[in-house]
């Protein structure tokens, strides 16, 4: 996750001529990447809306995890995967070794956290099976400006699980920060409970 926030993403906005600080929105380790990518470069960042985001790893992430592995050999998990990835195998083992390596216990951001100077909308469902809200309430504890969303029966995947409150959140926050002349939104706080 490093390697894709500190080189991948600078060269792919290289790639694609982005001059202007762009707005990052990620899901899962996505989250996670564009987090770390705003705490790397905190004046080259708009804001970021980091959808179940990890932080640090939990038992229950862990527990989920090894599920999945027991779920993806025994279903139609890789072909239900294919629809979204030429390689699932690859896809799939790629995450699916790395967070269940005994090393990768250690793995915690937090540290990077209070780098982050963009608005941050971090989202996570009340019943995300791979984390919990020690998840964004951690990242809410280190960037004080940060705006919480939690949702109501919804696990991992918000925008699968609750697609209108997502996006009603994410529409909301990005109107209250946008700043079309300076680039670089305002700054907020909060913690909001969306029902």
């Amino acid at each position: 996750m490093h390697r894709q926030a500190h080189d991948v993403l600078p060269a792919l906005f290289a790639a694609l001529r982005i001059t202007e600080p762009p707005w990052l929105l990620g899901h899962s380790d996505g989250g996670s990447i564009a987090l770390l990518h705003a705490a790397a470069h905190p004046e080259r960042v708009a804001g970021v809306i980091a959808v179940a985001p990890h932080i640090l790893v939990e038992d229950e992430s862990v527990a989920s995890i090894a599920a999945a592995r027991t779920t993806y050999l025994a279903t139609d998990l890789k072909v239900r995967l294919a629809r979204y990835h030429d390689d699932p195998d690859s896809a799939f083992w790629r995450w699916n070794d790395i967070w269940l390596d005994p090393a990768f216990r250690a793995w915690n951001i937090e540290d990077r956290l209070p780098l982050i100077r963009c608005p941050v909308l971090a989202v996570q469902g009340e019943d995300d099976e791979y984390g919990t809200m020690a998840q964004i309430d951690g990242i809410a504890r280190r960037v004080p400006h940060a705006r919480l969303v939690k949702l109501p029966a919804c696990g991992h995947s918000p925008q699968r699980d609750q697609p209108a409150l997502l996006t009603a959140a994410g529409v909301q926050f990005l109107h209250e920060h946008w700043s079309s002349t300076a680039g670089h939104p305002s700054r907020a706080r909060g913690t909001r409970q969306v029902r």
